[in-house]
């Protein structure tokens, strides 16, 4: 059988680590295919020097690669949402199969990208982009094919993950271990993208859609980051046998899909709640099968080349397939897609983690009670620690709540914020028991 023959469009950390692993794991792939994945041409703005390009056509004009004849697929690695968009575009335009780790371009563009690939018959591959080397857009897609799917949460950012660990286990403040994951190399020098939830919220958007069969709403899910997580805050959920964890959460609901980006404490004795540093893990709950667990690298060279290597794969193996037998980009015919409605976090239910600062005197704790319970909210457990400002005669007041919607919980945050007894902004973080 002819080779697959390819155009890499970036090689960064990614695409170099793509052109080696094709090199050195040439043997296994052929006897995977009975063909070989050539690399014909490669588009990049300078060398990387520890890829031997010698053999390889190289274009500074990396929209050459697109336009190529003898290019089958162009894999898109440059990340961003203008070039790369037009590349792709354009590569589609050419009849090429296209391969990309880009989550923002697919969370984004997605459906333009999609329809456009459809109208010319070729194929859009995007297991790279969430999750780095785990492959979950393939178990979604097609391991749990048989199955309808429930909810899903991940930690899909490795930086949140790192800093949120590190909190954990040294005591430190979120500004002095941002700063180490900066000089570790996995905070970028603006964190903003990863911290705020906004890398997380792209991953989740992809997620949700090949989950259930929703068009790509990135736009729609509610983003809130970890800036705001406070060491107090780990330590009080530990005493409650809970972790912190930024988490995607998205969950099927009579009324909607829930997409939502958040701190969120989770039992410690669920398996996710165990996933530390830079690793990812995705939590499905199907119908048929249950819970299932995948964890990994979530980002890095080799394992999201593992990623972009395995969409290789799959499209040499469907290059004799006719457009209409092969896997739609999000798993569902297009025209059976559901319009189900992205829920407004308003009308989300979950639990909830609060503290309070109050001043210490009799009656406080009374008023904080009724005003929860004209709302609703059950208590499940509360925590009075010891006077923690003396001088003010100042006391932290904990409380885990039970299931209630976001908009009964903001308004009662308001009234308790505006009792003369307390001293400073409710913290709320979100509470999951993922059916522990």
């Amino acid at each position: 059988m002819k080779p697959v023959k390819v155009g890499l469009v970036g090689l960064g950390t990614v695409g170099s680590s793509v052109f080696n692993l094709l090199i050195s794991n040439r043997t296994e792939l052929e006897r995977r295919l009975g063909r070989t994945i050539d690399v014909v041409h490669v588009g990049a703005r300078r060398d990387n020097p520890v890829c031997n390009l010698s053999a390889v056509r190289v274009s500074r004009h990396v929209l050459d690669v697109a336009f190529d004849p003898d290019v089958d697929v162009v894999v898109e690695l440059i990340g961003g949402t203008t070039v790369a968009k037009e590349i792709i575009l354009t590569a589609i335009a050419q009849g090429k199969h296209v391969v990309t780790a880009n989550k923002a371009l697919i969370a984004q563009h997605g459906q333009e990208i999609f329809a456009a690939a459809t109208e010319k018959g070729v194929g859009v591959y995007f297991e790279a982009a969430v999750a780095g080397g785990i492959p979950v857009i393939k178990a979604l897609r097609e391991g749990l094919s048989g199955n309808r799917i429930e909810w899903l949460v991940g930690i899909i950012n490795g930086t949140g993950n790192f800093i949120l660990s590190k909190m954990r286990n040294e005591g430190a403040a979120f500004a002095e271990v941002l700063k180490q994951a900066q000089a570790l190399g996995y905070a970028e020098a603006d964190p903003t993208f990863d911290v705020e939830g906004i890398d997380a919220a792209h991953k989740l958007a992809i997620l949700a859609s090949v989950a259930y069969g929703i068009p790509l709403q990135f736009d729609k899910t509610f983003t809130e980051g970890i800036s705001q997580i406070e060491i107090d805050d780990i330590n009080y959920a530990q005493q409650f046998g809970y972790r912190i964890k930024h988490l995607g959460i998205s969950r099927r609901t009579a009324q909607g899909i829930e997409l939502r980006v958040h701190p969120t404490l989770i039992p410690e004795r669920c398996p996710i709640a165990n996933i530390d540093g830079v690793m990812n893990g995705v939590l499905i709950h199907a119908n048929a099968v249950g819970p299932t667990l995948y964890s990994g690298a979530g980002a890095g060279g080799n394992a999201t080349a593992s990623a972009v290597i395995a969409d290789l794969v799959d499209v040499a193996r469907s290059l004799d397939v006719s457009a209409a037998n092969r896997m739609p980009p999000l798993g569902f015919q297009s025209a059976a897609m559901s319009d189900a409605p992205v829920l407004a976090m308003d009308e989300v239910e979950t639990a909830y983690y609060l503290r309070l600062t109050a001043e210490d005197h009799p009656g406080v704790l009374a008023d904080i009670t009724r005003i929860l319970s004209s709302r609703g909210i059950s208590i499940e457990a509360l925590l009075q620690k010891e006077v923690s400002d003396p001088a003010h005669d100042l006391v932290p007041i904990v409380l885990l709540t039970q299931r209630i919607k976001e908009k009964e919980m903001n308004a009662a945050i308001a009234e308790i914020e505006a009792l003369d007894s307390i001293a400073s902004k409710v913290v709320r973080i979100r509470l999951e028991r993922l059916d522990a």
